[in-house]
């Protein structure tokens, strides 16, 4: 008997947030282990504590009610969000051993960076396991076909022509010319192609093609209407696969990167940014294509964990980040008041964001005719 569609999306959505949570919060905690600083909690889901264990160390490990991330809260910390203590300011350095406040920047930076960067490693080992598991698809960047009202056959590009750069930057393989256009519907841009020994230079003006994603909502990607000739699949060693990995997960980092900041300018509809309904939308589509699809995905999901909470703002890593560089320009701390202030500021965007992405993920439900 097959499930419901939305059981499937929530187990999806479980079974992949939920290790990418827990290996980003481990990526905190054993960082935070090796320089000596205690843990008193680490939590899956936030809000009100639903099971849990306190360790040998004194570190109460639990399930909360609300999954939406984790936390590790280090010992000289006032709350979940990593504020510190304002009890301890001015504290003497014996009296803070083994506490968060109490740790060097440096120290303190790099458990706070261990994170995120538990989340980049997890999409590179994944992307380089596939590649070592099926191969890499190498595919030459040569025209093998026309979509209807293609941009570029329109702009003269012709059958067999070789793009050999996209507005300057080099063009090697296949997939890197979606890379150079996906992001930029309607864009003019500079195409070189090698045809008959020789290389010409034409402008192209990209195509938008909005593309449904099936759950009602929809994205504006840029087309030059054209499809490759037989791509081929070769095997690769350990070193090239690690380097397909890191490649990979840095392509996708610049991608995310580009697309919030088209956001931002305008260029890009804020009905395009998506929050949790969408993620378990797309971990159930996922879920029911395989394994490998799902794990994929994943992967994709831990990029953009690793993304969103390098953003500079204050309860995200990204805003720990900013606030110990400001410590090391200034050679003392900022105070705490002053944190006090940031922190708030900080939550108060951040769940303002996640209740503009939901309601985005709402109205995009057929349920309220979108």
């Amino acid at each position: 008997m097959q499930m419901p569609f939305a059981v499937t999306a929530i187990l999806a959505f479980i079974l992949v947030l939920g290790p990418l949570v827990v290996l980003h919060e481990l990526g905190h905690y054993l960082a935070g282990r090796m320089f000596g600083v205690r843990a008193d909690a680490f939590s899956v889901g936030f809000g009100k504590e639903l099971w849990g264990r306190t360790d040998k160390r004194g570190t109460r490990w639990k399930l909360s009610a609300i999954p939406l991330g984790g936390y590790v809260q280090f010992a000289g910390d006032m709350n979940a969000t990593g504020q510190s203590d304002p009890a301890l300011e001015g504290a003497a350095r014996a009296d803070l051993k083994g506490t968060f406040p109490g740790a060097r920047l440096w120290q303190r930076a790099v458990i706070v960076f261990a994170g995120p960067f538990t989340n980049f490693l997890i999409a590179v080992a994944i992307f380089a396991a596939f590649a070592m598991a099926y191969g890499i698809r190498v595919t030459p960047p040569v025209i093998g076909g026309f979509a209807p009202q293609s941009a570029a056959q329109a702009a003269g590009l012709q059958l067999g022509d070789r793009i050999v750069a996209i507005d300057g930057d080099p063009v090697n393989d296949f997939t890197e010319i979606a890379r150079k256009v996906l992001l930029y519907p309607g864009k003019t841009i500079t195409v070189a192609a090698q045809r008959n020994g020789q290389t010409i230079t034409l402008p192209v003006t990209l195509a938008s093609h909005t593309e449904k994603d099936g759950f009602g909502g929809a994205a504006t990607k840029g087309m030059l209407g054209i499809a490759s000739v037989r791509p081929e699949l070769r095997p690769v060693g350990l070193g090239k696969a690690l380097a397909v990995g890191v490649g990979d997960s840095v392509t996708a980092i610049k991608m995310t990167a580009i697309g919030l900041g088209q956001i931002i300018t305008g260029d890009r509809s804020t009905k395009e940014m998506g929050g949790p309904i969408k993620i378990a939308q797309y971990s159930g589509q996922t879920m029911s294509l395989g394994w490998a699809a799902m794990v994929l995905f994943a992967a994709t999901i831990s990029i953009n964990l690793a993304f969103i909470n390098l953003l500079p703002i204050p309860v995200l890593d990204g805003g720990h980040l900013a606030m110990y560089a400001a410590e090391a320009v200034r050679r003392k701390p900022l105070g705490a008041r002053s944190q006090e202030w940031a922190f708030r500021a900080g939550l108060a965007f951040v769940l303002a964001l996640v209740l503009f992405v939901t309601f985005n993920d709402l109205a995009s439900l057929p349920v309220f005719g979108s």
